[in-house]
């Protein structure tokens, strides 16, 4: 349980750069850079953990046994909230990361325990619930239920396409997005 833990802050540890943003730390356009460059440097470790050149204990600690053969969830989770953050406007792509960032650990831990295809009714109110509050304060309330409802869905279910494990890393902020612009759209 304690490497789980672990994980979690390490996972809930990505919300501290889109809220800098929200604090008026720095620009939106220095968020979207600050990520692109995060690709960058996890294709890098990636391909150095992936081709065996580097072993190193935390990769160990921090990636599941479904990712020491593929592409770790780290990577998705940068992958994915660079791509909403360059496609989407900061009410949008701000809730939808935080969603990743706060959501999923939560969830995560809540249901860590298990080894389920679909998580339990309570866990997924919970992931639903704290994605509404973390949209609210960015988008209207149908489009903060619309993203939450997406983001759950995403977080979820583990699906396996040709025996590759769908990381909710990279669905989850997508899906939020998607669904909060549709809503927003209407």
């Amino acid at each position: 349980m304690a490497h789980e833990v672990q994980r979690r802050l390490v996972h809930a540890s990505g919300g501290v750069f889109p809220l800098a943003y929200v604090a008026d730390l720095y620009s939106y356009r220095v968020l979207q850079y600050g990520f692109a460059a995060g690709v960058l440097a996890v294709a890098v470790l990636e391909t150095l953990r992936l081709s065996g050149v580097v072993n190193w204990a935390l990769f160990d600690r921090l990636t599941r046994e479904y990712e020491q053969e593929n592409v770790a969830g780290y990577a998705l989770y940068v992958v994915s909230i660079a791509v909403v953050l360059w496609l989407f406007s900061p009410a949008i792509a701000i809730p939808a990361t935080l969603m990743l960032a706060f959501g999923d650990p939560i969830s995560g831990l809540l249901g860590s325990d298990e080894r389920r295809r679909v998580k339990q009714s309570f866990v997924l109110l919970v992931m639903f619930a704290v994605c509404t509050l973390l949209a609210l304060p960015f988008v209207g309330t149908y489009a903060a239920v619309a993203g939450a409802v997406a983001a759950t869905l995403a977080d979820g279910a583990t699906p396996t396409v040709a025996g590759y494990v769908i990381d909710d890393n990279l669905t989850i902020p997508p899906a939020a997005a998607v669904a909060m612009l549709a809503v927003m759209g209407l």
